[in-house]
């Protein structure tokens, strides 16, 4: 009797116990649908990103802004060449140490050459063509007279060594040279070769101002006073190259601090011949 009764104990505690099961039914299904809420989330956040694509124009305008160009007045600084000087220049040192002292991305160069009947106009807003200019010469000193042909020859000299330049790095600011005539102490006409390049270079210095925020100015020109005091007034930084004996005093004045004797550049810059 005494195993029937636990018998029967043990049937009602299992009736008791068994509806206690359903709450780890309850339980387990709600806490799941909170964490899928969260994951859905997450995909919004690429925006930041966007954002900074979008300002990079701005800070390659301002990189812009800071070349330096340099303007060479040929005719003016190197005028007598070595003779003049006292040295022969290497363009090749020139330009280097323009683009390592001063940071300077571009150089032009202001020349003049005598073209003869080359046909070419000003109007046109177009660079003479050196190789162009140089062909049709070679052919023109091929029935020219004696006198031509030695005049040619010079030309055809000095379009080599603009050449030259122009591979450097130099921009060729290259115009046609008029001609004059004065009489030697023979009396017999020689010709006079000018090529005012002045308005080229100032007309160049104010439509690139806007590319640039230093100027370099191999010049001792005064006329050129105006542009340069210009340009330091908006606030280009001013660097002026020239032989001291042939610079203006107002070129003096607006460069200042800022004014290097070309004589100085003797040792960097000098052509040593071989």
């Amino acid at each position: 009797m005494a195993f029937k009764f636990f018998m029967r104990r043990d049937a009602k505690d299992k009736k008791i116990t068994t509806p206690a099961a359903p709450k780890v039914e309850i339980k387990a299904p709600e806490a799941k649908p909170v964490e899928v809420q969260k994951v859905e989330q997450k995909p919004v956040a690429p925006k930041p990103a966007e954002h900074k694509a979008e300002q990079k124009p701005a800070a390659e305008t301002k990189k812009d802004g800071e070349n330096v160009y340099a303007f060479i007045d040929a005719s003016n600084l190197f005028w007598g060449g070595r003779s003049s000087m006292g040295f022969g220049v290497d363009y090749k040192k020139l330009i280097e140490f323009l683009a390592k002292e001063y940071h300077v991305t571009k150089v032009f160069y202001y020349g003049g050459v005598r073209i003869f009947d080359y046909e070419y106009s000003v109007l046109d807003n177009e660079l003479i063509n050196l190789t162009k200019l140089e062909e049709h010469l070679k052919e023109l000193q091929k029935t020219a007279v004696e006198k031509d042909v030695i005049a040619i020859e010079r030309s055809l000299s000095k379009i080599n060594f603009y050449k030259i330049l122009e591979n450097y790095g130099y921009i060729m600011k290259i115009k046609p040279a008029k001609v004059f005539y004065d009489e030697d102490d023979e009396n017999e006409e020689k010709p006079l070769l000018k090529a005012n390049c002045d308005v080229d270079m100032t007309f160049d210095m104010m439509r690139y101002m806007q590319q640039y925020s230093g100027v370099v100015a191999m010049t001792g020109d005064g006329d050129f006073a105006s542009v340069l005091s210009y340009l330091k007034a908006h606030d280009r930084k001013l660097i002026v190259f020239s032989r001291w004996n042939r610079t203006a005093k107002e070129i003096k004045t607006v460069a200042g601090d800022n004014f290097v004797d070309f004589e100085k550049l003797r040792s960097v810059v000098q052509q040593y011949r071989r």
